[in-house]
């Protein structure tokens, strides 16, 4: 299996990269064969600005940016996609955002035709969602924005495209955890990740024993 692993985090140094790291080890760990291409977009330098020349893509009117098709290209030949990200304002940075947005585009990610026809074509894409948030599992419980996350992101895209998502962690309490607790369980959850079936109920939150200075 080919995984292709994206961090939307400016700071290599960050916590959301060394998680990223730490699931690439266990990904490789789990079976000799697996493959991972583990992609920064901040050190690439991708522009997350969903421009005229993208509406263009959108409306039909013309052939994708070259970067926008490099990035798909990469897609293509991933078996799974896995997105690490710190998690701003109950959602993913406009960095990863923005690669959505250009990406994942009307002739690609899915057809929308003038007579309203929607045909998904991302169904043999599996997508592992990985949240890095500084609250804890109770606020996201008793605010919603753990289910409302899965409803934009979870929902909102992959499924409007036909990827099914297996994945859609949460590791939270990260500015006050002893990082390590968080990067054994990211190692885990690598060794399991490409075996995940997919079945649960929300998204679910990575809750591990308090420990003092972790950083987002």
């Amino acid at each position: 299996m080919h995984s292709l692993i994206v961090v939307a985090h400016h700071n290599p140094r960050s916590l959301t990269h060394s998680l990223a790291a730490r699931i690439a080890e266990g990904v490789i760990a789990s079976d000799p064969d697996n493959t991972v291409e583990l992609v920064d977009l901040s050190a690439e330098g991708f522009d997350p600005r969903f421009s005229a020349a993208d509406l263009a893509v959108h409306h039909r009117e013309a052939s994708p940016p070259v970067d926008v098709v490099a990035e798909q290209a990469r897609i293509d030949r991933a078996d799974h996609l896995v997105l690490v990200y710190p998690v701003y304002w109950w959602s993913m940075p406009a960095l990863l955002k923005g690669w959505i947005d250009r990406v994942f585009s009307n002739g690609w990610a899915f057809d929308f035709t003038a007579d309203a026809k929607l045909e998904k074509k991302l169904g043999h894409l599996r997508v592992h969602l990985i949240g890095v948030g500084g609250a804890d599992a109770g606020t996201y419980a008793r605010h919603g924005y753990a289910e409302a996350m899965r409803t934009q992101i979870d929902h909102g895209i992959f499924d409007y495209c036909g990827a099914q998502v297996l994945t859609s962690e949460l590791f939270l309490e990260s500015e006050i955890q002893d990082p390590a607790v968080h990067l054994d369980a990211a190692r885990i959850l690598g060794l399991k990740l490409l075996t995940a079936s997919g079945q649960r109920d929300s998204v679910r939150p990575v809750r591990p024993a308090s420990q003092p200075d972790a950083r987002l």
